[in-house]
C-alpha cells in the first residue's frame, strides 16, 4: 500500500488530501471537504489530466500570435506531443472564439480551438 499526499485545485478550499493506493487502484481519500476532492484525488493520482493554452502564428491582422486551448483537458504526458505539433501552425484571420484549428491534436480526441475573435 502507498500513501499520497495530494492538494486538492478544484475549489478555493485547496484540501490537503491523503490518498490510499494498492496495487495500482485508489482505496481511500481522506481530508476533503467536499465531494470535488473526492473526485479530483483517484483521477490526478492515476491518470492526470490537464487544460492547455499556448498561442499560435496568426497572418492577416493586426497581432502575430493567436491564443488557443484544448477543447477539453487532454492526459498529462500528452502535453509535450501536443506542443511539438501545434507549434508549426499557422492561421489566417479571420479567426471566432471557439473555432477548431486543429482536430484530435496528437491522438488526444482533444481539438485545437481559438480563445478568441480576431478580425
Amino acid at each position: 500500500m502507498a500513501e499520497h499526499i495530494l492538494t486538492c485545485i478544484l475549489c478555493p478550499l485547496s484540501c490537503t488530501l491523503t490518498v490510499k493506493e494498492v496495487d495500482g487502484k485508489v482505496t481511500e481519500v481522506t481530508g476533503h471537504n467536499c465531494k470535488l476532492g473526492k473526485e479530483y484525488a483517484p483521477q490526478e493520482l492515476l491518470r492526470p489530466l490537464r487544460m492547455v493554452t499556448s498561442t499560435v502564428k496568426l497572418q492577416g491582422a493586426a497581432i502575430s500570435r493567436l491564443p488557443v486551448k484544448t477543447s477539453h483537458p487532454i492526459p498529462k504526458e500528452k502535453i509535450f506531443d501536443f506542443m511539438q505539433e501545434i507549434a508549426p501552425l499557422i492561421v489566417n484571420s479571420p479567426v471566432v472564439s471557439g473555432q477548431v484549428i486543429k482536430k484530435n491534436i496528437a491522438g488526444s480526441d482533444a481539438d485545437l480551438v481559438a480563445a478568441r475573435s480576431i478580425p
